[in-house]
């Protein structure tokens, strides 16, 4: 079932000449309790498209659809009370420097009307939820950067919200803080059914948690798809910048070099691939790249590998290649 339908999609800011199209006919749909990735370079629109999603930025035009209500057709208090299920975390944390961590939690529910008792007693649950019940009475300035995440965290949490929107929520913590944050992003989905909407720049980020993810490019949808499917097939560009960023390629190799590119599309090992060529057939090849990572125990990416001189060889080699589980391959030549 659908909890974010977006439809023909358009943001542009200013008008004339200097109009700027952030986004262009964006069709999205996310399904309840999923973990979706948003991924694009810098200036990609992510950031745009996500506030579109809880209307802090109203589309120009297009349909934005959140758990059955129309967002573009509500009155500002309707949105007001829509909000509450679509809540957010940022990059920056933006909490309150002048207020304990208890009391940044209890803020939200301040402002629904929950009576401060029952506030208090839910915001201590979220922050053990979190894993931060003995700061309940610590200050921001305190904390380190994934503390205060986490405490940004059960803020976004403390009004029941079926959708969590992360935007860029990792980017300003060391790796190790990273994945503690990601792992409690998963617990959370998984313990509350949470849908939660990760906007990332780092590819790292959405092959840890997310099931699907769509890549956005200048503004455009350039592909979307589970997660396993893009790394395997990168069909845009855009994608295939974004999951080889080391871009294999031939270019640093003489004029005429012989080559294979093969995709690894979910096996369970690189090596064995390359050992069993020299002892099944007796042909050595080189790695002359490799983009390779895995996922869920699963390799995924793409090797170069230098065919041998002979044909013969290079032929047995090809075919050999093509005839792997889980592997696809394309021969390819450098041409100066």
């Amino acid at each position: 079932m659908s909890i974010i339908q977006i439809q023909h999609l358009y943001k542009t800011f200013g008008t004339g000449e200097s109009a700027v199209h952030a986004l262009e006919d964006i069709n999205l749909d996310i399904q309840e309790g999923e973990i979706f990735g948003i991924i694009g370079l810098s200036g990609a629109g992510k950031s745009t498209l996500v506030r579109c999603m809880n209307l802090l930025e109203r589309p120009t035009s297009g349909s934005v659809v959140v758990d059955g209500k129309e967002m573009t057709a509500l009155s500002e208090k309707e949105l007001r009370l829509a909000r509450r299920n679509v809540t957010m975390i940022f990059q920056s944390f933006n909490l309150l420097m002048q207020r304990t961590c208890l009391k940044n939690v209890c803020f939200p529910m301040e402002i629904s009307g929950v009576p401060a008792a029952q506030a208090k007693k839910r915001a201590l649950e979220l922050l053990e939820l979190v894993g931060l019940a003995e700061k309940a009475g610590s200050y921001p300035s305190q904390l380190s950067g994934g503390q205060k995440q986490r405490v940004a965290i059960a803020r976004a949490l403390a009004t029941d919200p079926k959708v969590l929107l992360c935007d860029e929520a990792t980017s300003a913590l060391d790796p190790t803080t990273t994945a503690s944050i990601l792992a409690l992003l998963k617990d959370l989905n998984e313990k509350l059914g949470v849908t939660v909407v990760v906007i990332t720049h780092q590819m790292s980020v959405i092959e840890e948690i997310c099931s699907r993810v769509a890549i956005l490019d200048g503004g455009v949808m350039a592909e979307q798809g589970k997660v396993e499917d893009i790394f395997s097939h990168p069909s845009t560009d855009a994608a295939r910048r974004l999951v080889y960023p080391g871009g294999v390629s031939l270019e640093q190799y003489p004029s005429g070099t012989r080559a294979v590119r093969v995709a690894f599309n979910g096996g369970t090992a690189y090596q064995p691939l390359i050992a069993s060529l020299a002892i099944d057939l007796g042909v050595k090849v080189n790695i002359l790249g490799a983009d390779t990572r895995e996922i869920d125990g699963k390799a995924f990416g793409t090797m170069l590998l230098g065919l041998p001189d002979d044909p013969n060889d290079a032929a047995k080699a090809l075919s050999y290649i093509r005839a792997q589980p889980n592997v696809s391959a394309e021969e390819v030549a450098y041409h100066a």
